[in-house]
């Protein structure tokens, strides 16, 4: 048992011994089923916080020799399967922390030789009887003790990226480190002594050339997590449950930290999760600073269109974005969908996988763009806050000839920006223009267009404000009177979609007609003991 091989089971022990432990061992599942398989390389990236240690330190429990886990895994989900007992604590692993390492080095530069020097020792003190060759390779150090003895190895790297991120500029390390990872993964000669590996970190494997340095690894990332996907958050269900033990309102807590859309799941960050159950307290729990110095140089990067789009994503509307070009590092940017890809891997996006859309996921997030964008260069944010104010201001003074004005004049702002008479535009609009709302409102939530005309939008307020301002059931029409948008809210009864708001509600209808390029407005109290309208057509 050593530090690097073999290790321990003492890391999952401590995640066991939490209050809340969410059981992920149904991973284990795919990983014993996919050993020895073309398969059985995988990169899982994911960002900070969505327990990617955890992670790792529960595969290494499981599969090292060095320890006895029976203990541990016993009534969790993986053991009722198959293959539970077949590889449990069956097989040499190798485990390494490249952040650790890296900081156990000194150095960025020494991180690759110390890693390699250190898991040496420990091989030589595991196989004694094992004449390594005088090369001194990681990779040949482990083809040698499988030709020796017939030891197969599994290889766990947790923040396998770091040397990516961290070190961007310097090419050399970048270099040295990818060329000691294709020394272990790379070509067919790791099947030899390889059973499995599991690579997790922020960032998908390093592209060159356009081309994955380790093109032989299947990547589960934020933006493709297939079958892994309830596995890299906590999903729905999961949520609900630990609402129900905690005493906690769900509908809140899915309107503060859901939002990543991963395939068909609903996955929550699992720390934020935690931390609102054990506190109680609804607020941002990643590090302000952190979030600051990650974003800021981000969104502040000059390339056409990227503030346009983060102020459509603040706004609750989400941004088609192209993912292919995003060379997986920290410097190769070539365009905004670059910047919002990094973004979607970082967690301060998410991303729909079928609409090829990004946004921002929920309050939590929202919270951090806004202090990320409290910045002398985004002055044309403050501004156009202004205006957005000054349209909620008429919205819920049902002030119908205002919005009306105030929504004709941020459309006109925008021209430049996106298709005046682009139709999924227009709804990007609507949002747009009721930017200040987040102050008091959760993002909007909002359906999928629908032949001409556009799919509700709900404001809720948060509960600091639901007794002072109303819900707002938004309804956007194209070529239609506003007249028509107000009874498609009645029609198709998207009041029931707050069935469980108490508060007033308003229910506002808002038209643009493509000739005249005007539009109008209709606002009508829902009440149960009172109704009223007024509106700015016949």
């Amino acid at each position: 048992m050593g530090k690097f091989v073999n290790p321990d089971n003492t890391a999952f022990q401590v995640a066991l011994n939490s209050e809340i432990y969410v059981d992920k061992t149904g991973l284990i599942e795919y990983t014993n089923r996919v050993m020895d398989t073309n398969q059985a390389l995988i990169c899982n990236s994911r960002p900070r916080r969505f327990g990617k240690s955890i992670t790792a330190n529960m595969l290494a429990a499981y599969y090292s020799r060095g320890c006895n886990s029976k203990q541990l895994f016993e009534g969790k989900n993986i053991s009722k399967t198959k293959l539970y007992e077949e590889h449990l604590n069956k097989h040499d692993v190798i485990h390494l922390d490249v952040q650790w390492c890296c900081m156990d080095a000194g150095s960025a530069e020494k991180t690759v030789s110390y890693i390699t020097q250190k898991v040496l020792c420990e091989l030589k003190e595991e196989f004694p009887d094992v004449p390594f060759s005088k090369k001194n390779t990681l990779g040949g150090a482990l083809a040698d003790i499988t030709q020796k003895t017939g030891h197969k190895f599994v290889i766990i790297i947790d923040e396998w990226d770091v040397l990516i991120r961290d070190e961007a500029a310097n090419l050399k390390v970048q270099e040295e480190y990818i060329d000691f990872l294709r020394g272990l993964f790379k070509g067919t000669e790791h099947t030899k002594f390889l059973h499995l590996a599991y690579l997790t970190g922020i960032l998908p494997i390093k592209k060159v050339r356009t081309q994955s340095a380790l093109n032989n690894f299947e990547e589960y990332t934020m933006l493709t997590p297939a079958n892994f996907a309830p596995y890299i958050g906590f999903t729905e269900e999961e949520v609900r449950s630990l609402c129900e033990k905690y005493s906690m309102d769900f509908e809140k807590v899915k309107h503060w930290y859901d939002g990543y859309l991963l395939g068909n799941e609903h996955v929550y960050n699992p720390k934020a999760v935690v931390s609102v159950m054990m506190r109680g307290e609804y607020q941002s729990y990643w590090s302000k600073t952190g979030t600051y110095i990650s974003i800021q140089p981000l969104i502040n990067m000059n390339f056409d269109g990227l503030r346009t789009a983060i102020i459509q994503m603040l706004s609750g509307a989400s941004v088609e974005v192209d993912i292919n070009t995003f060379q997986n590092d920290m410097v190769s940017f070539q365009n905004k969908d670059d910047v919002i890809t990094l973004l979607i891997h970082m967690g301060y996006l998410a991303y729909d996988q079928r609409r090829r859309r990004a946004f921002i996921p929920n309050e939590e997030i929202r919270q951090e763009f806004v202090v990320a964008t409290k910045d002398r260069r985004w002055n044309e944010l403050i501004a156009f806050q202004r205006e957005s104010k000054e349209l909620l201001e008429a919205t819920l003074d049902m002030d119908c000839d205002t919005v009306a004005e105030k929504i004709e004049k941020i459309h006109t702002q925008f021209a430049s920006a996106i298709q005046y008479n682009d139709e999924n535009s227009l709804s990007s609009v609507l949002t747009i223009a009721y930017l200040s709302a987040m102050q008091y409102y959760f993002i909007p939530i909002r359906e999928m267009p629908t032949g001409r005309g556009f799919a509700d939008y709900v404001f809720l307020p948060k509960p600091e404000y639901a007794e002072e301002i109303p819900a707002l059931l938004v309804e956007l029409k194209w070529n239609k009177k506003a007249t028509t948008a107000l009874q498609q809210i009645k029609d198709k009864n998207y009041v029931q979609s707050v069935a469980d708001y108490t508060g007033n509600i308003l229910l506002v209808g808002i038209s643009y007609d493509k000739k005249s390029k005007e539009h109008a407005c209709i606002i009508e109290e829902y009440n149960t003991s009172l109704k009223k309208s007024k509106d700015t057509q016949d």
